[in-house]
């Protein structure tokens, strides 16, 4: 396939994508995203578990394995609007943890059965964990031109702000990257987003480019702290309710977690202003 074609086909998937039901869709090359700043941190942190983790498959801690062959990733993206929280309530018996991870779910394996049926290209869909041979979606999305991980520590784009939430799927084809994407909205900001947090996440530098051997560190300058943000979410969980799901079924845990960084972001709230004015 030449360049031109490529190039073609990378926007027939994108497209595709967004047919299936993402807002945003994009690709990076697999080595690259290997050189990424979170993929080079976890090999030199201490292993951390808490929420979000799971016990890895046979995968050291602080190594990621992905199939030989992989060459592109591509990353999906799904909004997570305020005036929708359910989509991201974790509902115990949900297939995927939260409604809205189960819509990716679905376009992921949509769009990888496109891809293989249509198209004769093979492809890997992700878990979501890292342990279990996942990706870090946050750095896979700017790498693939979606938008970029701010000083909240959390993935902004420019239409949506901070709600969204990612999947990816591995090709064996390599395909032109889409990003990355010239986009920095935390320069000029007041930062509310470190202010607000319940457990004061972002009070104390935490890492330092020493310490990591990167200028790219989590929250942007190393003050983030993920054992505080863990500690809050445990909290959460704590006080989580049991609620009945509709049509009558059992009744199955709720947990709603915090999200105070993410909805007091200037840029999730310009772009929903923007979607009402449109």
């Amino acid at each position: 396939m030449e360049r031109a074609e490529h190039k073609k086909f990378t926007d027939e998937i994108v497209e595709k994508a967004k047919e299936l039901g993402a807002c945003l869709a994009g690709i990076a090359d697999v080595s690259e995203l290997r050189r990424s700043p979170s993929h080079v941190i976890y090999s030199r942190l201490d292993s951390f578990r808490g929420i979000g983790t799971r016990e890895s498959k046979g995968i050291t801690p602080g190594e990621f394995v992905w199939p030989q062959g992989a060459r592109s990733i591509i990353v999906l993206a799904v909004p997570h609007p305020s005036y929708k929280p359910e989509l991201d309530w974790w509902m115990e018996g949900c297939q995927g943890g939260t409604p809205g991870n189960q819509m990716l779910i679905s376009i992921n394996h949509g769009l990888s059965k496109w891809l293989e049926e249509k198209k004769g290209v093979e492809t890997k869909k992700l878990p979501y964990y890292i342990e279990q041979g996942g990706v870090f979606l946050k750095d896979a999305a700017a790498m693939a031109g979606l938008g970029c991980i701010g000083k909240n520590n959390l993935f902004l784009t420019p239409d949506f702000g901070p709600e969204v939430r990612l999947r990816a799927l591995f090709t064996y084809l390599k395909l032109p990257s889409t990003g990355p994407l010239e986009f920095d909205p935390c320069k000029e900001c007041d930062m509310p987003c470190r202010k607000v947090c319940p457990q004061d996440a972002f009070a104390n530098k935490k890492y330092s480019q020493g310490q990591i051997g990167l200028a790219d560190l989590p929250g942007r300058d190393g003050v983030y702290d993920r054992h505080l943000c863990n500690a809050q979410m445990e909290l959460d969980v704590a006080k989580s309710e049991r609620t009945a799901a509709e049509g009558g079924e059992k009744a199955g845990r709720v947990v709603r977690y915090c999200r105070r960084c993410e909805l007091v972001c200037p840029v999730g709230k310009r772009a929903i202003d923007q979607r009402r004015e449109s």
